[in-house]
């Protein structure tokens, strides 16, 4: 039996003068070695000026590092994600 889910998290940040950022570190990535299938996935993050690269931590975890080039007034980290969710008895070994 395969359980369809849709999830959304935002998280926002607001200054009331324009912020230095610096490198931000973001592990709200599924990671690589799950066992629930992922059938989408975005991460969208604002101000738009910024690069990011894609690392993986010691455990194999994806971790996202923005780094945003001017100062802002704001930051917001969007994710959307569908997954199929299977029940699996942890105990079946």
């Amino acid at each position: 039996m395969t359980i369809r889910v849709a999830l959304h998290h935002k998280t926002e940040y607001f200054y009331d003068r324009p912020t230095s950022l610096g490198p931000q570190s973001v592990r709200l990535r599924p990671a690589f070695h799950a066992r629930t299938p992922i059938d989408a996935y975005s991460m969208r993050v604002s101000p738009a000026d910024h690069f990011v690269n894609l690392q993986q931590d010691p455990h194999g975890n994806p971790v996202s590092r923005y780094v945003f080039h001017k100062p802002a007034e704001h930051l917001t980290v969007t994710v959307d994600l569908i997954a199929n969710m299977t029940v699996i008895n942890p105990f079946d070994f």
